[in-house]
């Protein structure tokens, strides 16, 4: 796996104009790469920074730790992507007692009563018991992790929550995962605003419930109402804030993940280009098998399959585009994945037909997170210095494991 730096960091800094023309502050999600470097690039950038971050794994906080990220200030908010769950607590409690000695915060994710309970349970044992910081997670429908805002569950949900000794309600936090539908600007606006309206609906039954509780006291914060996907992500802007004419039960947050590396999901979106990919896979052709493809078109054979590149798919056709070659990455193996020509498309430049045995491609696949995890590290180019985009400058090794 290759990643050019500059294109990686100036996908960084565009995110954070859109945070900023939006009018929101930003929490970048560091599952796709899981590296320091990278993990630097999105937080500080030539437009602005942020220290707020979001995980998917146990292992990536810890690594974010142990690279000295929290003692330096980098981060200071730690979101555990995940609903919290039992066998987890005593992990994140650990966590947060090592942030905290820098100033920093661990917030979780909530959306069932069970985890309020668990960790009353967890606290009632501790010298010093505490109010973890949560999210309330909502679903918007995408049936993933989530509460549905129906007023009447919801609002009895709410009571429960903040009536519990261990939990502070930081915020709603909605992910807007059917954004990857978008094929337009106005598409993925119209995600981006209706997420809005949901974790602003959420917040709203939740401030009502609020007025009756005997904590109401502790909240002298407004809450964050935390939205975004990459492609969603990528329609925010002072137009898209111009949509959102509802008054605001709380302050805004953007939120995205995949935007550094993006690839053949984020293209097909249409709010990105072919340029502003920074990941490719390089695979070498190992066979070739003249007219044995669709309409006597040729095959060939490389040593990258599902292991190298995911199975995942998306509504560009196949498993990854070759760079300036009219072929495609059309199935797969674990290990080797077999290589289909394509009829030449000079509107995007991949109109060279030849390929023989010994070439090494270079493949755009599909879902770059995924992709990247199946890669013990990275190498990286910069297309920003001289000679840079054919020059290995650094090697970045991501975190591991769970």
């Amino acid at each position: 796996m290759v990643v050019d730096r500059a294109i990686f960091a100036d996908n960084c800094a565009r995110m954070h104009q859109n945070a900023r023309d939006w009018g929101a502050n930003f929490r970048a999600h560091l599952k796709t790469h899981k590296t320091t470097e990278g993990t630097r690039l999105q937080l500080v950038s030539n437009v602005d920074k942020t220290s707020a971050v979001i995980v998917s794994t146990l292992m990536e906080a810890w690594e974010v730790v142990n690279a000295g990220l929290a003692a330096d200030g980098t981060i200071k908010d730690i979101l555990y992507g995940l609903p919290v769950a039992p066998n987890k607590i005593e992990d994140l409690s650990r966590l947060h007692k090592e942030v905290s000695k820098y100033g920093g915060v661990v917030r979780i994710f909530l959306d069932h009563l069970d985890q309020v309970r668990f960790l009353e349970e967890y606290e009632r044992k501790q010298e010093t018991p505490r109010r973890w910081s949560a999210f309330i997670k909502v679903d918007g429908g995408q049936k993933r992790a989530g509460i549905p805002p129906e007023p009447a569950s919801f609002k009895a949900f709410m009571d429960s929550v903040f009536a519990s000794p261990a939990v502070s309600v930081y915020g709603f936090y909605s992910h807007a995962g059917d954004s990857y539908g978008s094929v337009s600007l106005e598409q993925a606006t119209s995600y981006l605003t209706g997420e809005v309206r949901l974790a602003n609906d959420a917040a709203a039954l939740a401030l009502e419930v609020l007025s009756n509780s005997a904590n109401k006291h502790l909240y002298d914060q407004p809450f964050v109402l935390s939205v975004g996907s990459t492609p969603a992500a990528h329609s925010a802007s002072a137009e898209a804030r111009a949509r959102l004419s509802s008054l605001l039960h709380g302050k805004l947050e953007l939120h995205a993940g995949n935007y550094p590396l993006l690839d053949l999901q984020q293209l097909h979106t249409t709010l990105i280009d072919r340029r502003r990919i920074s990941q490719r896979v390089l695979a070498t052709v190992i066979s070739y098998y003249a007219s044995r493809g669709k309409d006597g078109l040729d095959e060939a054979m490389c040593d990258a399959g599902a292991i190298a590149m995911s199975k995942d798919t998306g509504p560009i056709p196949g498993f990854g585009e070759i760079i300036g070659k009219s072929w495609k990455l059309g199935r797969m193996s674990q290990e080797h994945g077999t290589l289909v020509q394509v009829p030449p498309d000079p509107t995007n430049g991949r109109t060279d037909t030849s390929l023989k045995v010994g070439d090494i491609v270079e493949i755009v696949g599909q879902h770059a997170c995924l992709i990247a995890a199946g890669h013990p590290w990275y190498y990286i180019v910069d297309s920003g210095i001289e000679g840079g985009s054919e020059k290995v400058v650094d090697v970045w090794v991501p975190w591991k494991g769970w």
